[in-house]
């Protein structure tokens, strides 16, 4: 066994957490059927990759409003609560720890996905990427503003998602505030141009984010919900903040002194930040100056930088994506330090078992290599 702090233990929101590697929310559009609830080809991938410290779920919309994406598995009616509750049985008997991640895409949608309506955002401008549809990758729709009553909308979506995904089982929930979605469409003022309370000042964009923790929080606890960020984002057309580095030193400093998060998540600047000297070069030696709770960090690690970033106190944990995608027993190979697969991007988004459920594990890979 490997003394690294790495695959030690860790007190996460009341759960034991057996190793410090995560399984990052990854999205698969694997959920071929009218409810967008997860079926029994996601039971069995999930279960094949709980050996991880913590398996953080695809992005789950909490609302028809929410989704950007074909086939992806949603957290806001019955028959995906049913689907998620068939995963996390199987999930709990294998020894695993499994967190549901809350979705709204926002703006980063198609008006396919909403009766030819416009999909909504902070303001009318479009995210300028593309999203997954019936018809393969199609460019987003222009958006159009959430009124007040809208917004309170939505805050009850994502408590109304939370407390079904703890009946569904999961262990806590993660709020998706990264990656150029819904809430960074509110934080960030390349987006926000709104005049009302929820736009302006840092203090106000950063309002959307905070009401949906307090609701989410006040329906499940404070012990279940954790927060990914990601200060450095470029993706998704966000263009990023004028003030990015005052605008999360401002929320992760009010997380720090006026919350107790299971954990808070920073997403590093994946494909660099050339040309944008507001950003933090270095996400997680940033910002983790502001906060003193249990930090997990992403982007870009491997094996090696991973155990220095836990050994040296920097994060706690550290969570992966692709490498947990193509080695559903990514902490023993860690361990021992074995060879990884490769994981096959174009089974990436949709399709069935494969580049899904047939990655070989360890053992399966040294039989093949014997024979």
């Amino acid at each position: 066994m490997s003394d690294h702090k790495l695959f030690s233990s860790i007190e996460v929101g009341g759960k034991t957490l057996k190793n410090r590697l995560v399984m990052a929310p990854m999205t698969r559009n694997r959920a071929h059927n009218e409810s967008s609830a997860p079926t029994e080809l996601h039971k069995e991938y999930y279960s094949q990759r709980a050996s991880a410290g913590l398996i953080i779920s695809e992005g789950s919309q909490i609302s028809e409003q929410g989704v950007g994406y074909i086939d992806t598995a949603g957290i806001h009616n019955k028959e995906q609560i049913e689907g998620w509750r068939n995963v996390l049985d199987s999930v709990h008997e294998n020894d695993g720890v499994m967190e549901c991640q809350l979705w709204h895409v926002g703006r980063v949608s198609h008006t396919s996905f909403h009766n030819g309506e416009a999909p909504v955002s902070s303001s009318a401008k479009n995210a300028d990427t593309q999203v997954f549809t019936t018809n393969g990758f199609e460019p987003t729709s222009d958006p159009r503003p959430l009124s007040e009553d809208e917004i309170r909308s939505v805050v009850n979506d994502f408590r109304q998602g939370a407390r079904n995904a703890i009946d569904a089982g999961f262990d806590g929930v993660q709020i998706h505030g990264a990656n150029g979605y819904l809430i960074e469409q509110f934080l960030h003022d390349s987006i926000n141009d709104r005049t009302d309370k929820y736009g302006g000042s840092i203090e106000n964009r950063a309002g959307f984010l905070f009401e949906i923790l307090d609701a989410v929080i006040d329906e499940v606890g404070e012990d279940k919900v954790s927060l990914r960020l990601s200060p450095s984002n470029l993706r998704m057309g966000t263009g990023n903040d004028s003030q990015s580095k005052e605008i999360y030193k401002y929320v992760i400093t009010k997380l720090n002194d006026e919350y107790t998060l299971t954990y808070l998540e920073l997403v590093e600047a994946l494909g660099g930040i050339g040309g944008h000297d507001h950003l933090a070069e270095n996400v997680l030696e940033y910002y983790s100056q502001f906060y003193s709770g249990v930090l997990m960090t992403n982007g870009n690690y491997d094996r090696a930088s991973a155990i220095k970033v836990v050994e040296d106190g920097k994060a706690d944990m550290v969570s992966f994506a692709r490498e947990f995608l193509a080695n559903p027993d990514l902490p023993k190979r860690f361990e021992i330090d074995a060879p990884l697969n490769d994981p096959n991007q174009d089974t990436f988004y949709g399709g069935d078992a494969e580049g899904y459920t047939d990655y070989p594990f360890l053992e399966d890979s040294m039989q093949t290599a014997a024979e």
